[in-house]
């Protein structure tokens, strides 16, 4: 009963939150890159990929209440996250950074964060993809389920 009242209060503002969420994934990126100066590897860059689009359309979007987006905006989010998976994955099992190496640049398994022992750069993409994914879900309309 709670999780449907939850849900209720997000559905109307869905596309923000999710848009709120790509903000903070994109300030947070060029933060790292542009201030830290931490060189973005090879998979860093395809995330972004995904990640970037999403501020604009989610935020025109969220401005218009258009939730035809939503497909969209998923597809980006799963696309990448699937990314942020791998990139995850390479760095904390050293055998998938032994069979497909980054040759260019910094390598993929290469950790500038690395708080608590797990949590890294990919993860905090990988938790932001989620995050909009699971608002999206909640803000679709009957006729998108």
């Amino acid at each position: 009963m709670e999780g449907n009242r939850f849900i209720a209060f997000i559905k109307p503002y869905s596309l923000y939150f999710a848009w709120i969420v790509s903000l903070i994934a994109t300030g947070g990126s060029l933060y790292l890159s542009e201030v830290m100066h931490y060189e973005p590897c090879r998979l860093c860059w395809f995330q972004r990929i995904f990640m970037y689009p999403e501020v604009i359309l989610l935020g025109i979007a969220s401005y218009k209440n258009d939730r035809k987006i939503i497909p969209y905006a998923m597809t980006l989010s799963a696309i990448g996250g699937c990314i942020s998976i791998y990139h995850y994955a390479e760095q904390k099992i050293p055998a998938l950074a032994n069979a497909l190496p980054c040759k260019v640049g910094i390598p993929c398994n290469f950790d500038y964060l690395n708080w608590f022992g797990f949590i890294t750069i990919p993860l905090l993409a990988l938790i932001a993809f989620i995050f909009i994914i699971a608002f999206l879900l909640m803000g679709r309309t009957e006729a998108q389920q």
